[in-house]
């Protein structure tokens, strides 16, 4: 167990977290979250310590969210329903202090970034996508929300953008990344282990930090060779996702004959009817919170989510039987009614 996360210091002043559950694409457990943010306190008042380097271990990717398989346990009884909502306490308390963090942040996001690993990577201080980097919320294909801060950082998005990848749970490469602002910088995979070698090999205790990690974040970047879809589609995407009800949205897509807007709405209706309405309302209403409301919210959400049949229901679709074909408690977008909306966003209103 104590192998799933990896800490090392080197003399320049780096420190390395390595996410180390390359089987399970790195998704985590409240065993690596824990002291993940344990050692991120630890070091923060260690003047030795200049610069740490996020990261996951294998060819894969960084981190393929949270460990859904534990989660979907927390139906079984009360003291799984508490690990699992602790899981999520020590997961946004993680998030929070890396966007907060006094001193710089490299994450990698190489390979695989979804779900809990876009809110590991996204309050970076240096983020860099590759030409391998596929990245998600992916939420909405099991029934939940998309967390983690995602209220927050999807209004960060040019538009609506955020609202599309959040509603349609699409994957995209490091050109999409970097124009929905999940990214700062891209290199090669290849570049991107030459440029960590330099920044390890850097001794940073007599450096102006900053100035020297950009220059060397300029050494090793270059051009994305993808260009970002998301910014051609930006237009259509604003015109259907600007809508406040889902179905509105649906509407608006039906009444469009292009390929994208019907491939979009045929998308959007097999997902959870209720994780759709829930997720757009999260969405509108983060737009004035802050960062510390937005994961409030999220909290609140997760634990309604954990009393709600369709989240299991999801889960048990994609990770446990893998038939894709969920039977999901409400069928239809009118069957989950605005009542029953209002109540996952108030605390330990949603029971089993």
């Amino acid at each position: 167990m104590e192998n799933e996360v990896l800490f090392s210091v080197g003399d320049g002043g780096v420190a390395i977290i390595t996410l180390n559950r390359p089987k399970a694409l790195n998704s985590l457990s409240t065993n690596m979250l824990k002291p993940i943010g344990e050692k991120l306190k630890e070091w923060e008042g260690n003047d030795q310590i200049r610069i740490i380097i996020l990261q996951g271990a294998g060819e894969k990717g960084f981190c393929a969210g949270g460990d859904i398989k534990i989660l979907y346990k927390a139906q079984s009884s009360q003291e799984a329903l508490k690990n699992a909502e602790i899981f999520f306490e020590e997961e946004y308390q993680v998030d929070m202090a890396i966007y907060h963090y006094p001193k710089p942040i490299i994450a990698c996001l190489d390979g695989i970034v979804m779900g809990g690993g876009v809110g590991l990577t996204y309050g970076a201080s240096h983020r860099i996508v590759t030409e391998r980097t596929k990245w998600a919320m992916p939420e909405m294909n099991i029934g939940f929300f998309p967390d983690v801060g995602a209220g927050y950082f999807l209004n960060k998005a040019p538009g609506f953008i955020g609202y599309y990848l959040a509603l349609t749970a699409s994957i995209i490469n490091a050109g999409d990344v970097l124009f929905a602002n999940g990214a700062d910088h891209y290199m090669t995979s290849d570049k991107l282990q030459d440029f960590l070698e330099s920044v390890k090999q850097t001794d940073w205790h007599s450096k102006n930090i900053n100035t020297m990690i950009n220059q060397l974040i300029g050494e090793y970047s270059s051009i994305s060779s993808e260009n970002s879809a998301l910014e051609s589609l930006q237009t259509v995407i604003d015109q259907h996702f600007s809508r406040n009800v889902v179905e509105e949205i649906i509407k608006s897509l039906d009444n469009d004959p292009s390929k994208f807007a019907n491939e979009t709405k045929h998308l959007l209706l097999s997902k959870s009817p209720s994780s759709l309405k829930i997720t757009l309302q999260q969405l509108i209403e983060a737009r004035e919170k802050t960062l510390e409301e937005c994961f409030a919210t999220d909290l609140i959400l997760a634990r309604n989510f954990l009393r709600h049949k369709d989240f299991y229901e999801g889960v048990r679709s994609v990770v446990i039987d893998k038939d894709r074909n969920p039977r999901y408690t409400y069928q239809t977008l009118e069957e989950f009614t605005e009542e029953d909306k209002k109540k996952f966003f108030h605390e330990n209103s949603v029971k089993l």
